[in-house]
């Protein structure tokens, strides 16, 4: 049998799992193994600017196209680079691959060494090491099958000795069992079944990880006739459903919020119900809580539920269904009199900013309408992200690269490029704070000119650090320390490859938006805002 070298049998590994994009950033013990995946392989490589950035791409890569992200960088500071972003990827729970570098065994005062395995532990993510030459494509399929099952960044150490030895390759593919959960079944089942059909006033949740069984939903919902809510993983589920309230929790509309007051019963599914969720409780308190997960640790991760089902959604929320019209159980009338389209309207209030500045509320609103419909949205983190939730939809939940799992900033324009390599043709509009385009984002623009991408970039730029700026002034104290005098983004973008246009009034918002009718690569609108006009979060 033809022998291989093992950086080509990594890059035929890789390659064999049918995935064809990696983002990284190459050195000394993986610019090999991307060469063959690029020249042997016939795979895309997307080099990033940064190593923490590959792996935020991979990390949207996954979130939009719901397949394995994979991404490489060398070792010793090119694997410290990431921890970050590895960090972000176990929080949001994002099945990517990490092909990381490792310095040879023999030299253990090399310049670049590091104990890799316990730095990977240290961020949550998995460590899967490559054992010997001929295990290589096994090692690969391990690490692929991990980041699936266990839902999290899986880390492939590649010690660099290992490169140039031959070996014969051969082709693993792991079954990954990914039929859904069965249903739930038994006296646990009754009991839940039993207080929904007792309910006066349901209203059915759907979480991340219940974005598959979006019919049965709609179907149960109807059956019960109760609204239909989403956290913000799922947001975009229920577009277009005349019973949508959107997102359920701190993020909920006024109306909204006062009807999930009234609401006695809580059919969850695929949520943990995070405490920005449930209002750190509020919104549980005198209610009946179903909750469906097939992950039995994602029951009662924030408090207890009265029945707790560990099975898929889709499948029980037929089961229910089946049993509430087998038994005859009249629907709950809660949704005949029920203005759906207000339950989605957040108010927008008055214009407060000073001269010289742009009204954010009233410029998202503008934008919501403005905006591309199938895009893909990408939020940075920040005090301005909770308006870009409330206030700009999406087309479905996988349109919708949330990077604030970890509470960082920085990690926008990262993500938006990932998802941008995700789906061809397809518009993505990034909204990001100054600081975090500063922390992040300026690094990988040109990344995004280089690829030619669809991307406009919104920045709100307050020239502070907001969520700080706002504890100094609530302190009564000078927020002078949270305040910057930063360049122009706009200048920055068009230096950089892009077009860019800064906005300090309506009027020049308007000849912002006229301009991106005509745009041939990344577009940055920087949105010039009075640090003491900007809400606050809402969380």
């Amino acid at each position: 049998m033809e022998k291989t070298f093992v950086y080509q049998s990594i890059a035929r590994a890789v390659d064999d799992h049918g995935i064809d994009t990696m983002f990284g950033l190459i050195g000394d013990a993986n610019l090999f193994m991307v060469d063959s995946f690029v020249r042997d392989c016939g795979g895309q490589f997307v080099p990033a600017a940064h190593e923490g950035s590959s792996v935020l791409m991979a990390l949207a890569y996954h979130q939009v196209t719901g397949r394995v992200g994979m991404a490489t960088v060398t070792h010793g500071p090119g694997l410290t680079n990431t921890t970050t972003a590895l960090t972000e990827g176990v929080r949001g729970q994002a099945a990517i691959v990490l092909l990381a570098g490792d310095t040879p065994v023999d030299n253990p005062g090399h310049l670049q060494g590091i104990d890799q395995r316990e730095l990977v532990k240290a961020t949550g993510a998995g460590f899967e090491a490559v054992r010997t030459p001929a295990t290589v494509s096994m090692d690969v399929a391990r690490a692929v099958y991990r980041a699936q099952v266990e839902r999290r960044p899986i880390v492939l150490n590649m010690p660099v000795e290992f490169m140039w030895q031959e070996v014969t390759h051969t082709r693993n593919l792991l079954d990954v069992f990914t039929a859904p959960g069965g249903v739930a079944e038994g006296g646990i089942l009754d009991e839940a079944i039993g207080m929904i059909a007792s309910a006066r006033a349901p209203i059915v949740l759907a979480g991340g990880g219940a974005i598959h069984a979006r019919d049965s939903l709609i179907k149960l919902a109807d059956r019960l006739e109760a609204p239909l809510a989403t956290t913000l993983k799922a947001k975009g589920l229920f577009t277009g459903h005349p019973c949508n309230m959107d997102i359920f929790g701190t993020l909920s509309t006024p109306a909204a919020y006062d009807l999930i007051a009234r609401v006695d019963c809580i059919v969850a599914f695929g949520t943990g119900l995070h405490s920005f969720t449930t209002d750190r409780g509020k919104l549980m308190q005198g209610k009946r809580v179903i909750q469906v997960d097939i992950q039995p640790t994602a029951i009662g991760y924030t408090q207890h539920p009265d029945a707790g089902l560990v099975a898929d959604a889709g499948l029980t929320a037929d089961a229910i269904t089946w049993w509430l019209d087998e038994a005859e159980i009249p629907g709950s009338g809660f949704t005949r009199d029920l203005d759906g389209a207000g339950l989605t309207r957040h108010p927008v209030g008055k214009d407060t900013s000073a001269p010289g500045f742009v009204n954010y509320v009233r410029a998202l609103e503008r934008l919501e309408e403005a905006l591309p419909k199938d895009r893909i949205l990408v939020t940075d983190g920040g005090r301005f992200m909770t308006e870009v939730w409330c206030r700009i939809s999406v087309p479905d939940p996988r349109s919708n690269v949330v990077t604030a799992n970890f509470g960082a900033i920085g990690q926008g324009l990262q993500e938006a490029v990932g998802a941008g390599a995700a789906a061809p043709g397809r518009p993505v509009v990034l909204f990001t704070g100054d600081g975090g385009f500063m922390m992040g984002g300026i690094n990988e623009f040109n990344t995004a000119v280089r690829l030619g991408l669809d991307l406009i970039v919104i920045v709100a730029n307050d020239s502070a650090y907001g969520a700080e700026h706002i504890q100094f002034l609530d302190r009564k104290m000078d927020p002078g320390l949270s305040t910057f005098d930063w360049p122009s983004f706009a200048e920055v973008a068009t230096s950089l490859g892009g077009t860019g246009i800064e906005v300090a009034s309506a009027e020049e918002l308007e000849t912002a938006i006229a301009a991106l009718d005509g745009r041939t690569g990344p577009v940055l609108i920087e949105l010039k805002l009075d640090p003491n006009d900007v809400p606050r979060m809402r969380l």
